[in-house]
């Protein structure tokens, strides 16, 4: 008898373990891209930028809180190739990411503004590395046709 209480003890603990790992990893794999990233230049590897990430109404929107300014480089720079509104506004509180919206592990159909150039750009992102980098693409057309940025999570 005390044989059959044992196992049935087992069977229950690798049970509950698996379903504890089971939620842990679904959980991982639910991690958002909500919060704050360093931006890094995709040529030289500096961070450029601290973009913070929201969401609202399912959709993505990232917004430049500050940035780090190479030597000789304004401190306050200016959007002064963006066009419209947003000609000469400054770079820090400017929406640079808009409109993505989650497809399986991607956020995708939104925009990306390249404040250096003023261009808009088709986006795409991915949480890589746990959820601790955000692989950022702007493209033209198919995404085949663009660039990808590495953002490092801060909080």
């Amino acid at each position: 008898m005390t044989f059959i209480i044992r196992n049935d003890f087992k069977s229950i603990l690798v049970v509950a373990l698996c379903s504890a790992f089971t939620a842990l990893s679904a959980w991982a794999g639910d991690a958002l891209p909500i919060g704050l990233w360093k931006n890094l230049d995709d040529v030289s590897g500096k961070p450029r930028a601290l973009v913070r990430i929201t969401e609202s109404n399912g959709m993505l929107q990232g917004k430049i809180e500050k940035v780090f300014p190479a030597a000789g480089e304004e401190p306050n720079p200016k959007c002064d190739k963006c066009d419209g509104a947003l000609k000469n506004a400054p770079v820090v509180g400017l929406v640079i990411l808009s409109g993505l919206t989650k497809d399986g592990d991607e956020y995708v159909g939104g925009q990306i503004l390249d404040p250096d150039n003023g261009k808009v750009y088709r986006s795409k992102l991915r949480l890589v590395q746990d959820g601790q980098q955000l692989s950022v693409r702007g493209y033209i057309g198919v995404p085949a046709l663009g660039r990808t940025q590495t953002w490092v999570r801060q909080e």
